[in-house]
């Protein structure tokens, strides 16, 4: 059943169970139709970066940039319209913010968990795989990296499908609380479909703005201790566990290059690696479309699509790879 009328003629594709996101027809850079290409400028570019990477070991680091090919919004992309995410402190201190985070999370995270890996991250998989990464630091919470078949992946800001209670500590998959909530919600979700669906955004959210709906929803406790559940994900003003920071700082010691593929670097997260790079006289190498914090520090930018520059990166570095894949791309 789809939820919400197609909107000047685009193409609604179902979410799970009863929860629609409109969509427009997936473009041929998103892994359906013709792959993107590279312009010769930017191949060139490439070209020199395999040069200055070729013998070393490389950790990579990727942000949001590598998943929007995949039909998940970013925060800072260019097309990223202007929003405002919650934060750590307001998601425990305020039971109504908190009550409007579930109740758009419950329709979000059904089209995160549609998400398909798109041509980046199997690029990046088969470099894994070819032996010329350390390991894959990822800002996402998306799980595609693992899903395209990469192992050493550090999940920094966590993942999307696991919750955990912040009182016990006891975790629960996100699909077991998508049940719980709706039977705690019965019609919720024909309610959004009748008001015309929701369209995703970011980190596993939806755009949900009936004060209505969002008054109604009844938020899930901690079947074991009755405790406040949490996303298992960084929120904005809330510290990444220090054992995901050493392991990704690992990462980095063993490489002898950093390439960075999709972030803005705009929390410090990520780009205290790239200064760390620096620091240590290790090459840095920004993709990314659009400006980053790490561009001073940066030994070459390139502002081209993060997918097919990746694809090239395995041409130029793995050329035993197998043919570039593109997965099913948006959804």
């Amino acid at each position: 059943m789809n939820g919400g009328a197609a909107l000047n003629g685009d193409k609604v594709r179902p979410g799970i169970g009863q929860t629609g996101f409109r969509q427009a027809a997936p473009s041929a850079a998103a892994g359906e139709g013709t792959p993107a290409v590279l312009a010769p400028a930017d191949a060139a570019v490439l070209d020199t970066v395999a040069g200055m990477l070729r013998g070393l070991p490389v950790a990579l680091l990727t942000g949001a940039g590598l998943s929007t090919d995949s039909g998940i919004p970013d925060y800072r992309g260019p097309s990223a319209a202007p929003r405002q995410p919650l934060t750590y402190q307001e998601f425990m201190g305020d039971p109504d913010l908190r009550r409007r985070y579930w109740a758009r999370n419950h329709l979000g995270w059904a089209h995160m968990q549609r998400a398909e890996p798109n041509s980046g991250h199997y690029a990046a998989a088969d470099l894994e795989r070819a032996g010329v990464l350390t390991g894959i630091i990822t800002q996402n919470v998306d799980r595609l990296h693992q899903a395209a078949g990469a192992q050493n992946v550090v999940d920094l800001h966590g993942r999307f499908d696991q919750i955990v209670c912040t009182d016990c500590g006891n975790s629960y998959s996100r699909e077991f609380l998508a049940v719980v909530l709706t039977e705690l919600n019965p019609g919720f979700l024909e309610a959004v479909e009748a008001a015309g669906g929701v369209s995703a955004a970011p980190d596993a959210d939806a755009e949900l703005e009936s004060e209505l709906l969002i008054a109604s929803f009844n938020v899930a406790r901690c079947p074991l201790c009755g405790g406040l559940l949490k996303p298992d994900f960084v929120f904005f003003g809330e510290n990444v566990p220090r054992d995901r920071v050493e392991r990704s700082f690992h990462m980095l010691d063993r490489a002898g290059a950093l390439v960075v593929a999709g972030s803005s670097l705009t929390v410090m997260s990520g780009l205290r690696f790239v200064k760390k790079a620096a620091k240590d006289g290790k090459p840095v190498i920004i993709i990314n479309r659009g400006e980053t914090r790490g561009d001073p520090q940066a030994t070459v930018k390139l502002e081209a699509g993060v997918g097919e520059s990746l694809v090239r990166l395995v041409e130029l570095l793995a050329p035993e790879a197998p043919q570039p894949r593109t997965g099913a791309g948006t959804l």
